[in-house]
């Protein structure tokens, strides 16, 4: 009886055999009339498609790609410890989900649901069932033959001989079946590749493709080494405590630290929403999977409840049945394994990731609450700026009643308003000094340079506004220019050009402009008044015949002279007395008129030199003259050569 069934196992596996080969290379359909053409595992369909487990496969991967990302985030310490857990994670759950997709490929295999042959999904089908009938009749075999060896060693020496030979029959059919076995699937492996190779790749062929894409993840490597910013990177926690890195504390420091941590949380909820969508399809895989195996858990408590009967022939069937469904619960357990397996490490990376959210969240604040401290600060510090400001600027008003004087002490203070602003803002927006104070300094050079000939003429702007500078309306001479003050800048001035006498000039309707620098040019004088005079000499030349008395012309013309400037004599001394306050270490000599006498062959000439108030020149002048002319015509000795009335003119020298 044994002999005939191995016999009959031995027929029905050559003609399986037979009937594969005929599929494949003649593509005759095969039909059988006595067997059921759907083995034990085809009623433990799942809803589970090649494109699912590709579409889950690439989602993961990009998942996992976006993780590698996080690099750029680690900027603290602390993130490093996030970064490597992170890591670790998505690693694990990357192998976990071609764990998964290996194990659906070798079931979908085995199910037929790989429409890979080149003959057609019919022909492909019955390549893979009659393969997997194949490994199935060489794992019972092997099982009888373990069975017969337990016996062989227990049994009496009368018996040892027939299971002897029955072990060996065993042997020589577990050897053609193993031979059938590798001839199947080395016909379901070259259907694969040719599937592959003919245009739609095989799902196995996709799994390794999408495994080379992340060998380091499923090779256990997680990718380059972790490292910090420079800034953050301590070799070991006690040296992070007291290494840490330096706080910002200048305005532009904290905004580009919340512009960072901004950043940074943005790319966190991203990835959480990945990650959540990564879920979401987990478990629209994991949902038909857990249903089939509850069913699974059914049947086989079903067909437990079923075994006690005495029928040899209903116990091989449910016995066949209950080792299918122990197959099936093991590929459908392992399956939904990985999956679970990938949800908890999920759930853990989604809490490492709101972890870290809050960390950054928490320095967030931190930085807005340090960002709006320093403005307020410095919305104190300009505020009290200005309060000084203005408090200099009505002192000014108050106590100082010359208008120049007030003028200067308003440029003062505007300059030391701005330097102190600018001094503040400094302060607020930098945060090291040391590397402001450098970069100042080459800017500062590179100015210096660049802007020489404006430098000099701002400083020369203080000279000119100095004690014996000039001021708006003062009669001034640079070169050979003469003009009245019409402005006093920074870089420059600027005079209207005066033509003619003194005492009687005109604008020229010109306006010219001369850099401040000309303080410190030697051959370009600039001539003014002293402050608080406003004088000049004035002289008239006489000329008398050889023969008059030079006593009698000198007594005469002094007091003619005197007499003219009896009205003038107390503003020009109030003048010198100015001159004597403003040049301390000159002394001035008396603003009185003088005269002197040249004697020649044909004429004695007396030059009357005197002073006079600008204002006040042509009446001085035509005193004098008036003064002259009437002392000379009192006496008929003293008589003028010549018919010209004399004039005065301004004296230089």
């Amino acid at each position: 009886m044994f002999a005939r069934r191995s016999f009959a196992f031995a027929l029905w596996a050559w003609v399986c055999f037979a009937a594969a080969v005929a599929v494949l290379l003649l593509g005759v359909p095969i039909c059988t009339d006595g067997q059921n053409s759907s083995s034990p595992a085809d009623n433990a369909n799942l809803d589970l498609t090649s494109s699912e487990v590709v579409g889950f496969l690439s989602q993961t991967i990009d998942w996992y790609r976006e993780t590698q990302q996080e690099q750029h985030l680690v900027t603290q310490p602390a993130d490093i410890g996030f970064l490597t857990d992170n890591r670790r994670m998505a690693a694990q759950v990357v192998h976990l989900s071609f764990d998964f997709a290996r194990a659906a490929e070798q079931r979908l295999s085995k199910l037929g649901k790989t429409p890979q042959g080149a003959g057609g999904p019919s022909q492909y089908e019955t390549l893979s069932r009659t393969a997997a009938a194949a490994d199935q009749l060489v794992q019972q075999t092997q099982t009888e033959i373990d069975s017969l060896k337990k016996k062989l060693d227990t049994a009496p020496e009368s018996k040892r001989r027939q299971l002897e030979i029955q072990l060996a029959e065993l042997g020589s059919e577990l050897n053609l079946y193993q031979a059938r076995q590798q001839a199947l699937h080395g016909m379901l492996d070259f259907a694969t590749g040719a599937s592959s190779g003919g245009g739609s790749k095989g799902l196995r062929a996709q799994i390794d493709e999408l495994a080379n894409t992340v060998p380091a993840a499923l090779s256990g490597a997680t990718s380059e080494p972790i490292s910090a910013a420079p800034a953050a990177q301590p070799a070991t926690k006690s040296e992070s405590r007291t290494s840490a890195p330096e706080e910002a504390t200048g305005i532009w420091s904290l905004s580009t630290d919340l512009f960072r941590l901004s950043s940074k949380r943005s790319f966190l909820s991203r990835e959480m929403q990945e990650t959540a969508d990564l879920q979401k399809a987990l478990a629209q895989l994991r949902a038909p999977i857990l249903t089939r195996l509850k069913q699974l858990l059914q049947s086989g408590d079903q067909l437990a409840k079923q075994a006690d009967t005495s029928d040899t022939a209903a116990l091989l069937q449910e016995k066949q049945q209950l080792d299918a469904l122990t197959t099936d619960f093991k590929q459908v357990s392992g399956l939904l394994g990985s999956l679970s397996k990938q949800n908890i490490l999920l759930d853990l990376y989604k809490n490492s990731l709101n972890s870290w959210q809050a960390e950054v969240t928490s320095e967030f604040k931190e930085k807005v609450r340090g960002l709006l401290l320093r403005l307020f600060g410095l919305a104190i510090a300009l505020g009290a700026v200005f309060l000084l400001g203005e408090l200099w600027r009505r002192a000014i008003f108050r106590y100082v009643h010359d208008v120049r004087r007030r003028y200067q002490f308003l440029l003062m203070r505007r300059i030391a308003l701005w330097c102190g602003i600018g001094i503040v803002l400094i302060f607020a927006f930098v945060t090291e000094l040391g590397a402001v104070a450098t970069f100042a300094g080459l800017i500062t050079a590179g100015v210096a340079v660049a802007l020489q000939n404006v430098i000099v003429s701002i400083v020369g702007y203080f000279f000119l506004i100095g004690k014996f500078g000039i001021r708006v309306g003062d009669r001034v001479q640079v070169g050979g220019v003469v003009g009245e003050v019409v402005d006093i800048g920074l870089v420059r001035f600027h005079l209207m050009e005066l033509v003619g006498d003194v005492a009687d000039s005109e604008p020229t309707g010109r306006v010219v402009a001369f850099s401040n620098s000309v303080v410190f040019q030697s051959n370009a004088g600039l001539f003014k008044q002293i402050p608080g005079t406003n004088f000049i000499w004035r002289e008239i030349v006489l000329k008398f015949g050889p023969e008059v008395d030079y006593g009698s012309i000198r007594t005469r013309l002094h007091k003619a002279v005197e007499a003219a400037f009896d009205g003038y004599s107390e503003a020009l001394e109030s003048q010198r007395r100015q001159m004597e306050l403003t040049l301390t270490a000159v002394p001035s000599s008396e603003l009185k008129p003088r005269m002197r006498v040249r004697f020649t062959t044909s004429a004695t000439e007396v030059t009357v030199r005197y002073p006079v108030v600008v204002e006040k020149t042509t009446d001085i002048d035509e005193r004098v003259i008036s003064e002259i002319l009437t002392a000379v015509n009192q006496d008929p000795k003293l008589k003028l050569l010549g018919s010209e009335i004399p004039t005065a003119k301004t004296s230089v020298a």
